[in-house]
């Protein structure tokens, strides 16, 4: 068997060098004091080495590691990942890598994922943290830096990047009553989603707004199998006179329409059906679903723009809310 390699040292590019490892660490650094031939000796030896500086090493010296965490309920859902896709390509431009953690919808979870990320990362994102605002608060001044993403902290000193949910349902409403329907189902989220409760103000507004328009809500969840197992309650609330449907995400609507199509239930001929996010999948549906859509890359790239003036010691930048913008497809139409 053959002796493992060992590993290149920042002592073995001193002595290929000839320099000291005093000044390996000065050119490595990038300190401008140091002189040109040296750091051309430095250069030329790493590269006949095949030297890397230890991550490890280097954060030690410098107090960072360049890298952030992401702390999510549920990767799977593609608004996440578009958020995820949106920060990590802008945190890239400016050298920064990105972890991710899943709580799974563990709400117990939440804290003691988002604090030991922290430990290892230079700054942090809670994406639509599902914890208590009492807990969530006392959470974002132990981890700072942090920017929070679709959950509204009114006078918390936190950067705030989220969607504009109450406006999103008013206006989907506004669509479905254009199109004659005055009896809506709305497949409410989890319990624990601030998104939801956000959206439940908009059903109560758009409910003010239009007095002649009923919202009837239906227990649901954020998944495409809690549509799917909401596909009874729906078809209860349209025997009983619903003529469309607002799902709390598109992934519920989806698996919604599934369960419909295998009931029998023809939409939008008889039951419309709204989703909300715009996933990519939305379009591709049968029928292609009508959705709000929501600029996911650009709410990342926001949040790091936010994050790294964190990361420099600069102030706490204005929050931004993000108004959807409705897609209307084959999925919705006119009551029969």
């Amino acid at each position: 068997m053959s002796e493992r390699t060992r590993a290149i040292t920042i002592a073995d590019v001193a002595a290929k060098a000839g320099v000291s490892q005093a000044s390996v660490s000065r050119v490595l650094n990038g300190k401008q004091s140091v002189d040109p031939g040296i750091v051309r000796s430095v250069q030329s030896a790493i590269a006949a080495l095949g030297y890397s500086p230890s991550v490890a090493a280097r954060s030690l010296v410098h107090g960072r590691n360049d890298t952030i965490a992401m702390v999510v309920p549920d990767l799977e859902n593609p608004l996440f990942q578009g958020i995820l896709k949106g920060l990590s390509r802008a945190a890239a431009s400016d050298g920064y890598r990105v972890l991710v953690a899943d709580t799974a919808e563990r709400v117990d979870d939440e804290e003691a994922t988002a604090l030991e990320a922290r430990q290892r990362c230079d700054a942090l994102v809670l994406c639509a943290p599902r914890m208590p605002e009492s807990q969530l608060r006392r959470l974002v001044g132990r981890v700072s830096p942090v920017v929070v993403v679709n959950r509204p902290l009114p006078d918390a000193a936190v950067p705030i990047v989220g969607v504009d949910y109450v406006r999103g349902i008013r206006d989907l409403v506004d669509h479905l009553r254009e199109l004659g329907h005055r009896r809506i189902a709305y497949v409410s989220g989890p319990a624990t989603s601030a998104s939801n409760a956000e959206r439940l103000r908009g059903v109560d507004e758009a409910i003010a707004a239009h007095p002649d328009v009923r919202i009837d809500v239906v227990p649901g969840g954020s998944r495409l199998d809690d549509g799917y197992a909401a596909a009874e309650s729906v078809v209860a609330a349209h025997v009983g006179g619903a003529t469309a449907v607002i799902a709390f995400n598109d992934l519920v609507a989806l698996g919604l329409l599934q369960r419909l199509g295998e009931l029998g239930i023809d939409v939008p001929g008889e039951l419309s059906l709204a989703g909300f996010d715009d996933v990519p999948m939305a379009s591709f549906a049968t029928p292609p679903l009508t959705s709000m859509s929501v600029p996911r890359t650009e709410i990342g790239a926001q949040v790091w723009a936010r994050l790294r003036t964190l990361i420099a010691g600069g102030p706490i930048e204005h929050s931004v809310l993000y108004r959807p913008r409705l897609e209307a497809r084959g999925s919705t139409g006119p009551v029969r």
